[in-house]
């Protein structure tokens, strides 16, 4: 096996077969940005193809590509047969809403439990309409800068 360089910059070793690219576990955790033992476990549990060289595990570009898409991502989930967090509809995540917001995820939280926003439960997620984060911002958010602009 010879070594070639990626476009990201990367050593990657060439398979026997001409067309086919390789990389080492290590190589494919700075790829994917997760550790090593992230991309070992995902072998380990067969959702990653790998093959092992005598000594030394090695991963085909396109199968580590494949499993980058068919990775679980929250904002992929499902229920019901809809998305949890169908951002087209308006509905949203608490992390998403801390973010659009820039506050701490814990005051979104605070505010669904004390009655300022009102957030729906779907299986294990909350859920927040885009126009409950309107009111929140215009009665709460905007208010409370109004106020210490005051002082």
């Amino acid at each position: 096996m010879e070594k070639e360089t990626l476009s990201h910059g990367e050593s990657c070793l060439s398979a026997s077969s001409p067309g086919k690219k390789v990389v080492s576990i290590t190589e494919a955790a700075k790829i994917n940005n997760v550790t090593r033992q992230a991309i070992y476990v995902a072998i380990k549990q067969k959702k990653l193809r790998a093959s092992k060289d005598s000594t030394r595990w090695t991963i085909e570009l396109e199968d580590l590509e494949n499993y980058r898409k068919q990775k679980y991502s929250r904002s992929k989930s499902m229920y019901n047969g809809e998305l949890l967090f169908d951002n087209h509809k308006g509905y949203f995540s608490v992390n998403q809403v801390a973010k659009m917001l820039n506050v701490p995820a814990q005051k979104i939280y605070y505010a669904t439990r004390v009655g300022l926003m009102k957030a729906s439960r779907r299986g294990a997620a909350w859920v927040i309409h885009m126009n409950e984060i309107k009111d929140y911002q215009q009665n709460y958010l905007e208010k409370k800068t109004q106020r210490s602009e005051v002082m």
